[in-house]
């Protein structure tokens, strides 16, 4: 599933692809899709003839703003956008189509079919749905390290799934918090509240440089991810530990072991993250 980096390259991206351009018309092929509102028709009648103002990244989520509503897009497994020309072939498997005035179409593509779509009236969209028990976002002004204690603070939880829980920080997913985690040197089987100052600092400064570094490299293709433009992101070829089984550690070449931390694949050095 596509995380924080990933999604915010494809915002990126999609802003220089569609901001501007005003929808003539949209046509859903998989109602199941779009989750709100709950009549298709009304989702199409309502978008029509709106222009894309801003897109921006909450969490996983992309939203679209528009002149009077808001669009919430979730990725999932493997949804994701390209912009074609209207006489361009349709590809198998797309199921949205946001038809331009210029005859342009912003087209939805999801072979697993697991992506949803959202829409809300503007300044509604954190009321209820996706967007409204969403926790700190890692790369904000707002995540400190203060902030990042305070969410530790008496937890008996591992700090691995802790740190995957969409309600207490946003964004990270499986390969982010394993790399986080490397280095900084903590084991993900640590109960979150037993981390000290020390090692809360360094997990801190680790989630922010492992994001901001993903970032600038378009984020990772493990699987089929690729962005607005259908390019792949290049942050796998520096992963520390994930995906990285039986090779040996890059700082002191002990062999990377996986083993399973609450339901998840997990990658660690058992010498640089003791228990």
């Amino acid at each position: 599933m596509p995380e924080l980096p990933e999604v915010e390259t494809v915002v990126r991206t999609l802003r220089s692809l569609v901001l501007g351009k005003t929808i003539e018309r949209v046509s859903v092929h998989l109602p199941r899709i779009v989750r709100r509102p709950d009549d298709v028709e009304a989702f199409k009648a309502q978008l029509a003839g709106q222009t894309i103002r801003e897109i921006a990244r909450r969490a996983k989520f992309i939203q679209f703003f528009m002149d009077q509503d808001v669009l919430i897009s979730h990725l999932r497994m493997e949804g994701r956008y390209g912009l074609y020309q209207a006489d361009e072939p349709v590809e198998k498997h797309t199921h949205v189509v946001f038809h331009f005035t210029d005859q342009t179409e912003l087209r939805y593509r999801d072979v697993r079919q697991f992506g949803t779509m959202d829409l809300f009236p503007k300044g509604q969209e954190t009321v209820s749905g996706p967007l409204a028990k969403l926790g700190v976002e890692p790369l904000s002004e707002g995540f400190t390290p203060d902030v990042l204690r305070k969410l530790l603070a008496g937890r008996t939880t591992k700090i691995k799934p802790l740190l995957l829980n969409q309600e207490c920080m946003v964004g990270l997913g499986n390969i982010y918090v394993d790399e986080s985690l490397f280095r900084a040197g903590i084991h993900p089987e640590r109960p979150a509240g037993t981390l000290t100052g020390q090692e809360v600092d360094r997990l801190h400064a680790s989630i922010v440089a492992t994001l901001s570094e993903a970032v600038e490299q378009g984020g990772s293709s493990i699987k089929s991810y690729v962005n607005g433009q259908g390019e792949m992101g290049m942050f796998q070829q520096s992963l520390m530990v994930y995906g990285r089984k039986n090779e040996p550690c890059v700082r002191c070449g002990a062999e990377i072991v996986r083993f399973v931390v609450g339901g998840r694949g997990t990658h660690i050095c058992p010498v640089c993250q003791k228990k």
